[in-house]
């Protein structure tokens, strides 16, 4: 019997059901586009679940939001209120978000990993060792893990809390949980980077060949895969180091972290005379420039010791922040890129040097290959094939579903009367995409959302938007922390009868991840395609799918752009009782090549005369 948390399931969730079903018994891998309102999270925990629960495999699903991971553990309460089941489940955030150190919150990612190590290794810790001695659980591990099992699932608040009351490490005590545990809600680096996988997997005494891996909103994965995969040093880490040097009286380092800035620097000329000051620097080219400092090896080892010395009183280390890029950058040629960039900082310019992954299947296909299932899934994981090529699923099912919401309920409109194109840009037109959203804004009753490719886009049309519009206007702002987010939504939530806008950027603060139900929001206009100014490392991503895959434009550029656009635009309609307008307003949408990427079942109307259409729409 199906352990579904519902009475009733939607002909549509019963399609993905019966997929995920299959890919799970027959070991097989699966890509599913499925939108909005489907209800994936239930129709790949159900019979995930039911396939593995009388045998040896861990379903791991991996998120990149905390939100989905509060809708997979509620799914899975009511599997088990509505079965009377029981089974472990856990959830685990990033460590560094769990630790109870003082302070580590300021620490970067790389940084907490190795001052995390450095305290367990040396028994600094009280709250590991609170928890283990040696390999056995102390009588407050025992008493946790105990109270957390009962309340399984167990969210990483209710560990957090536990461990606090007994004054012991609330990531470890989550890995002593996993041990035990069918479910493991987890992020995407759990699985897909390298050295934490490895960790991961033998703290938690997992086998990657017994792992059922489902990937939620799987069309941020290619993305994330590269960023993990990636290193870079900026001139604002190495000054940092050099402090850091000179205060300790590291006289050598000091010395040659001089010599590397200069290195830097002469670089940096070089791309200063450039159109968009970055060059390509090759692994040879560095390499050849430090060998006044000796051998490289011995230089490494020596700046990363000498930071994980340092991390043992600080915390942080920059010198062995260098020490690690220095490490990543005699890695791989084949699937990565190497760049060198200057850009406009907070107080003075910043020079960057990056070595960016290129290929997500170099970190993917090893886990995908060796994992019993993995399954994609996301509203907009179109074309599946691309997915499917780009992360190494060569054997992999794909599945397109349509959207369960009835096409009368959504206006889909392109209006072809202005465009965001760097030649088009002038004041002018930003004046004219002001008084077609004014326009637009006005005949749509309630809340309206309309999203920008930039930050800079949107401050230039809201300054002529917000003098024109009736309508109270709320501006994102770039930096906002999670409670300023969550105040600035509730806010423009309680304009749903008078009707507000919310102007907001692609991949900002709520181009993605939020939810505006019902009357909350009756429209959202996407102003302009989110395609950033190719630079080098794009056009480096455009050369390699091109080599690759022969679809070098589409893969390494277009598709992923487009999507970005299809995941605000899916804010509008978030259940089947929601009625909007979703609104294209760029001339390029309307061209046969921009055209092809909308979803194969969108009905999409290119007209100008989009006020009448918008007023039958909400009349009816």
């Amino acid at each position: 019997m199906l352990l579904f948390p519902h009475e009733n399931i939607r002909p549509s969730q019963q399609e993905l059901i019966d997929e995920v079903k299959k890919a799970v018994r027959d070991g097989k891998d699966l890509i599913a586009h499925a939108p909005t309102g489907l209800g994936k999270t239930a129709a790949a925990l159900a019979p995930a679940l039911t396939e593995t629960l009388g045998d040896d495999k861990t379903i791991f699903f991996l998120t990149s939001r905390h939100t989905q991971h509060e809708i997979a553990l509620r799914t899975l309460e009511d599997i088990r209120d509505r079965h009377g089941k029981r089974f472990q489940a856990v959830d685990i955030i990033g460590k560094k978000w769990m630790c109870s150190q003082p302070g580590v919150e300021r620490l970067p990612s790389g940084e907490f990993a190795e001052y995390c190590r450095s305290l367990r290794e040396d028994g600094k810790c009280d709250y590991y060792t609170n928890l283990k001695k040696g390999e056995k659980l102390t009588a407050h591990g025992q008493l946790a893990l105990g109270a957390l099992r009962d309340k399984s699932p167990a969210r990483n608040q209710q560990v957090i809390a536990a461990a606090k009351e007994h004054n012991i490490c609330p990531y470890y005590t989550s890995m002593e949980l996993a041990k035990q545990a069918k479910v493991i809600i987890a992020d995407y680096f759990y699985a897909f980077h390298p050295k934490i996988r490895g960790q991961f997997f033998a703290r938690s005494g997992k086998d990657l060949s017994k792992a059922v891996i489902i990937v939620d909103e799987a069309h941020n994965l290619p993305a994330r895969i590269k960023d993990l995969a990636s290193a870079r040093l900026s001139t604002t880490i190495l000054k940092r180091a050099v402090t850091e040097a000179g205060k300790r009286g590291l006289e050598d380092i000091e010395e040659q972290l001089h010599e590397l800035q200069s290195i830097m620097e002469r670089y940096a000329d070089k791309a200063r005379a450039t159109d968009g000051k970055e060059i390509h620097i090759t692994k040879e080219e560095l390499l050849r420039e430090l060998k006044t400092l000796g051998d490289y090896d011995v230089l490494v080892e020596h700046l990363i010791s000498t930071g994980d010395a340092i991390r043992e009183e600080a915390q942080v280390s920059y010198i062995g922040a260098v020490g690690s890029f220095m490490e990543s950058w005699t890695g791989d040629d084949k699937g990565f890129t190497r760049i060198l960039s200057v850009r406009k900082g907070m107080r003075e310019e910043v020079v960057t040097l990056s070595y960016r992954c290129l290929d997500p299947s170099i970190a993917a296909g090893p886990v995908v290959k060796e994992a019993h299932t993995t399954i994609l899934m996301s509203g907009t994981l179109t074309p599946t094939s691309m997915y499917k090529a780009l992360l190494g699923l060569e054997d992999a099912e794909e599945a397109t579903h349509p959207s369960p919401f009835p096409d009368k309920n959504r206006l889909n409109i392109i209006i072809p009367q202005t465009s965001t194109r760097y030649a088009s840009r002038s004041e002018e037109q930003y004046k004219n995409i002001a008084v077609v959203l004014s326009k637009a804004v006005s005949s749509i009753p309630g809340n309206v959302a309309v999203y920008f490719p930039s930050y800079h886009l949107l401050e230039e049309v809201n300054q002529h938007f917000r003098t024109s519009t009736t309508k109270t206007v709320f501006t994102e702002q770039q930096e906002m922390n999670t409670q300023e987010k969550q105040e600035f939504l509730d806010r423009f939530r309680q304009y749903k009868d008078s009707g507000a806008v919310l102007m907001g950027v692609i991949t900002g603060n709520f181009g993605e991840g939020i939810d505006l139900p019902g009357d909350e929001l009756r429209g959202v206009v996407i102003v302009g395609l989110p395609l950033q100014r190719p630079d080098l490392e794009s056009e480096a991503l455009i050369k390699y799918y091109d080599e690759k895959f022969g679809k070098g434009w589409d893969y390494g550029y277009l598709f992923p752009s487009f999507n970005k656009a299809l995941q605000s635009a899916g804010r509008c309609i978030r259940s089947e009782t929601d009625r909007g307008v979703i609104i294209f307003l760029d001339e390029r949408y309307a061209w046969p090549n921009y055209k092809r990427c909308f979803p194969q079942d969108w009905q999409v109307t290119i007209s100008l005369l989009y006020e009448k259409l918008i007023r039958e729409f909400f009349s009816h």
